[in-house]
């Protein structure tokens, strides 16, 4: 990665009229309004989602009071003195803390206080909350008045059975010691199950292993697929009645973190059409033909482990020799990841490669080395004609990281295919100096890369 110093002369000076527009950046961290300015000559084209207007707090009380598939949650935790809510962490957008306070409500109308409310900050394996991670994520009635807890993945870990896909349920002892259970998640695109949302929640509370079960022995089903027949998704609802997770509330956000949507009950039952609703809002034509394509990566733009999963798709469409930038404060600096490290360590590839086998059946173990063997001897084949196409193509050119946010932790000083600036004067510097100094270029931005579904191309 290369940095770019603010001061630094490109050789390219920006002159004449400018356009403008808005996009937000630091989640968690202030998400604040940037402007975006841009030579007059330049054709700006923004993808935005169609959403509807976000949600009034009448109408989430309606959606608490009219569950699909359950009763309302005051009548199902009458008699119980343990509730346990698991939200998911920072990574994700949801912004739980806006439902929080209607769900206690409905607690203490069944007789449990909030002091005796658990909340369960479902975290997989994404490496230790910071200290204020929890209060951010449930808002500051919660965090005053609930006990509040953040899962390890290495730590207090129970044993509750094995699904029928041989997945070892390791679950947080908090979930086992709890009499109700309900989830407040969020349904984005995701690269594993297509989908998050719903039962993978209840991935947020496992341990390592059955982590790297869920993982290594089902097939990805690819960023916005719906998936809801996977053997992925199957084995996850499997976990979540295991572990009695079969109540969730289940929000969707617009551009600005807004709650646009609310589904509450039982999420084996609603979780379709919630995920056709997302399908649909948030499907976002790609277009190959522009000079410039910048993927904005709010509201998933917490650190760059996550943006570079998450943010950065719609660079993966350009045409070649387009000028590819990404905007993200990765507020919380290089971020962790257990299993999808952004820089892996030494020996890693070796280490995911045992880790692979060790979860499989020794028949499924042999079909993966030979797999393994297979493709190594038919790349070493492959890769003079390869070279010899490739010379002939413009390379795709590095992806230039534009950091808003000056209060954020540092970002590794080396990582390949990256140059990082905190100045936009800078950027629209390198993208002239990239055109070579052409002016009317055609720029696509992506104002909320994350939450958008990418159903065809288009050439332009």
């Amino acid at each position: 990665m290369e940095l770019v110093n603010e001061d630094e002369t490109i050789g390219i000076e920006l002159a004449g009229a400018m356009s403008s527009t808005q996009l937000r950046t630091a989640a968690w961290y202030g998400d604040e309004i940037i402007p975006l300015d841009f030579p007059a000559d330049w054709e700006i084209c923004e993808k935005w989602p169609t959403t509807p207007p976000p949600l009034t707090d009448e109408q989430i009380t309606v959606g608490l009071e009219n569950p699909v598939g359950q009763p309302p949650i005051r009548q199902m935790c009458q008699g119980k003195f343990r509730p346990l809510i698991i939200v998911d962490d920072l990574n994700r957008p949801t912004p739980a803390s806006r439902v929080l306070p209607f769900l206690l409500k409905q607690f203490d109308e069944a007789g449990i206080s909030a002091k005796n409310v658990r909340i369960l900050m479902a975290g997989g394996t994404h490496g230790k909350a910071r200290m204020d991670a929890l209060s951010k994520k449930v808002g500051a009635e919660a965090a005053g008045s609930c006990q509040l807890f953040a899962h390890d993945y290495k730590l207090d870990l129970v044993n509750v059975g094995t699904t029928s896909f041989g997945t070892p349920i390791l679950v947080n002892k908090e979930v086992v010691t709890s009499d109700f259970v309900v989830g407040i998640g969020g349904i984005y695109p995701n690269h594993t199950a297509g989908f998050g949302g719903g039962s993978k929640l209840a991935l947020g509370v496992l341990g390592m292993h059955s982590i790297m079960h869920l993982h290594y022995r089902h097939k990805a089903m690819g960023w916005g697929v719906s998936g809801i027949e996977s053997t992925f998704r199957r084995d996850l609802d499997e976990i979540a009645r295991a572990i009695q997770l079969k109540t969730a509330i289940s929000l969707q956000v617009n551009a600005d973190r807004d709650v646009i949507r609310l589904d509450c009950g039982d999420h084996f039952v609603y979780y379709k059409d919630a995920v056709a609703f997302a399908m649909k809002a948030f499907d976002t034509s790609v277009h190959t033909g522009a000079d410039v394509v910048i993927s904005n990566a709010y509201p998933n733009d917490l650190s760059l482990t996550f943006v570079r999963m998450k943010g950065m798709l719609p660079l993966r469409y350009c045409g070649p020799g387009a000028s590819r930038v990404a905007i993200a404060s990765c507020c919380e600096g290089e971020g962790e990841h257990g299993l999808f490290p952004l820089i892996a360590p030494r020996f890693h590839r070796a280490r995911t490669l045992f880790r692979q086998l060790s979860v499989l059946k020794p028949s499924e173990a042999a079909r993966k080395i030979a797999s393994r063997l297979e493709q190594k001897f038919a790349s070493t084949f492959r890769r003079h004609g390869r070279r010899r196409a490739e010379s002939t193509l413009k390379p795709n050119r590095p992806i230039l990281l534009y950091r808003p946010c000056r209060r954020s932790d540092p970002l590794p000083s080396h990582i390949s295919g990256m140059r990082v600036t905190c100045s936009w004067s800078d950027v629209l510097q390198i993208i002239k100096k990239e055109q070579g100094g052409r002016g009317n270029l055609k720029v696509l931005i992506y104002p909320c890369a994350p939450l958008q579904y990418f159903s065809h191309h288009e050439q332009r």
